[in-house]
């Protein structure tokens, strides 16, 4: 290896290594602001247009892309027709290149960013080096991440950089570019208001491997949006805990998006996806005791999520009993040091907990495909609800009503949720009918059931529900409205004197 083309942006570790090719005797070619930085450390630098005999132009557009550098990339080393052609122009090929591309993630993140701004920070000549260098792996040594410039280097004073390690460097390099272009895309295609392209690429960036999936036959990771905003799980600071699992990820994520529901204190109790216990109060300490008190038996081993600091009481409440993880904007300090008394209790700092005002995309993967839609963010207020039973709710009914409406929205259909005082006291979740989902809210809710009010995720096909919540004592339901049967159940709740509003959504979740 005789000649490296280093042309970076991230200047991190590139000294080091240019005094490490130097050593090896090898010739450094750069670029601009590059070549400026490793002359100030007194390496030795052939500019680029010594190699191109053409100035850098255009403010620098317009540097590498030319054929003394290309050719000296692609050409075929042991094919006889490209050798004689690069020593017929005089052309010496490049070995090694080191190049990582201009920062349109960055630049693309900042609030302020234009749309100049962006433009300008898209590399051309970056990427079109690497893609060259890596198609022709099978001679050149390619390097888009510092963290590899070590290994390289061991293997250059070892003899040779392996084939094998050439071929991994190159696939690096693919998806790399591959993620670069992505980003360019979604972020062009959003600017000129293309909502569902005929093509939609996505790229993520790993968060770390995990030990199984959804079972310990099922290999998995966890993956990251290059532009996740503060308020994921993916951007989350684990305080405390093991690694978190598959199924953690899982259930953090719908505990998440439904605390995020409320701007007052609020605890969301959350197993296999599903809320077992949502309670809001004047203070945390008293939304996780209703959240608990919900349903003490499902919360056992669940996921914990809360939209306040957790404060001491809090935590010695919840030191009690076996949880997965606990979520929260933050921890008290002695909090934070009787949560850490159990060693395996996974503490996650929620960088930023308020709703979201612009619908995410939601990816769900078929066998061969991939469903995409809008996060569902729609939200129901006291004027969107109407009324349409003889009696209308109480205002204290529809503080409840909201309140259910919020959670049932999160659990999954058929969907029921029975609520009082400010605390979920039943749930019926992914049931096949929706009387069904009822029928096990109710029995969860025995006593409490009395004096309830009842959400529903969607219609009623029929009356049976509204039958079954007079029984146990509901009081009002909220629901979408909208089936062809609407009037059969509004005379079941007229019959029984129960108020029932229509909200016009319905919050299926499968």
């Amino acid at each position: 290896m005789t000649r490296a083309l280093i042309s970076v942006s991230d200047k991190t570790g590139v000294v080091e290594l240019a005094k490490e090719l130097e050593k090896l005797g090898v010739e450094i070619i750069s670029t601009g602001g590059t070549s400026k930085l490793l002359k100030e450390q007194g390496i030795k630098v052939t500019g680029i247009s010594e190699v191109t005999g053409f100035p850098e132009i255009l403010d620098g557009r317009v540097k590498t892309l030319h054929p003394n550098i290309h050719s000296g990339l692609l050409a075929i080393r042991d094919k006889e027709e490209h050798q004689k052609q690069l020593e017929e122009l005089k052309i010496q090929p490049i070995d090694l290149v080191i190049v990582n591309l201009y920062p349109f993630k960055e630049t693309i993140s900042k609030a302020d960013v234009t749309y100049e701004d962006a433009i300008e920070n898209i590399d051309i000549g970056g990427p079109t080096m690497l893609r060259s260098a890596a198609k022709n792996h099978a001679f050149v040594t390619v390097v888009v991440d510092a963290k590899d410039y070590e290994g390289v280097v061991a293997e250059m004073k070892a003899g040779e950089v392996s084939l094998e390690t050439r071929r991994r460097l190159a696939a690096k390099v693919f998806r790399h570019t591959a993620a670069y272009d992505s980003l360019i895309s979604n972020y062009l295609t959003e600017q000129v208001g293309e909502e569902w392209p005929d093509q939609y690429t996505v790229t993520f960036e790993k968060v770390q491997d995990l030990r199984y999936g959804e079972n310990p036959h099922q290999k998995a990771g966890f993956y990251r949006a290059p532009l996740a905003g503060k308020g994921t799980l993916s951007t989350a600071e684990q305080l405390h805990g093991k690694e978190l699992s598959y199924n953690n990820i899982n259930d953090a994520d719908a505990a998440l998006q439904l605390v995020k529901e409320f701007s007052e204190p609020a605890v969301v109790a959350v197993k296999h996806t599903n809320p077992c216990g949502v309670g809001t109060g004047k203070t945390i300490l008293e939304a996780y005791q209703k959240a608990y008190e919900s349903d003490p038996v499902s919360i056992f081993g669940g996921i914990i999520a809360a939209n306040r600091v957790i404060d001491k009481d809090t935590a010695l409440l919840m030191k009690e009993l076996f949880l997965e993880i606990i979520m929260a904007p933050g921890f008290e300090e002695d909090a934070l040091e009787v949560l850490k008394e159990k060693k395996n209790l996974r503490l996650l700092k929620l960088a930023e907990n308020k709703a979201d005002e612009k619908p995410a995309l939601r990816l769900s993967s078929v066998q061969g495909g991939l469903l995409v839609q809008e996060e569902d963010i729609k939200q129901v207020t006291e004027a969107d609800l109407q009324v349409v039973t003889d009696r209308k709710p109480t205002p204290e009914e529809l503080e409840q009503l909201l309140f259910g409406w919020k959670v049932v929205k999160h659990v999954k259909s058929n969907a029921i949720v029975l609520a009082r005082d400010f605390q979920t006291v039943g749930v019926g979740a992914g049931q096949m009918n929706r009387v069904g989902s009822a029928r096990i809210a109710i029995e969860q809710a025995g006593d409490k059931a009395k004096g309830s009010i009842l959400a529903s995720d969607a219609f009623f096909p029929m009356p049976d529900t509204i039958e079954e919540a007079a029984k146990a004592g509901v009081t009002a339901i909220i629901q979408p409205g909208g089936s062809i049967r609407d009037k059969e159940s509004i005379e079941e709740a007229n019959k029984h004197g129960i108020a029932m509003v229509l909200t016009g959504v319905r919050h299926f979740k499968h």
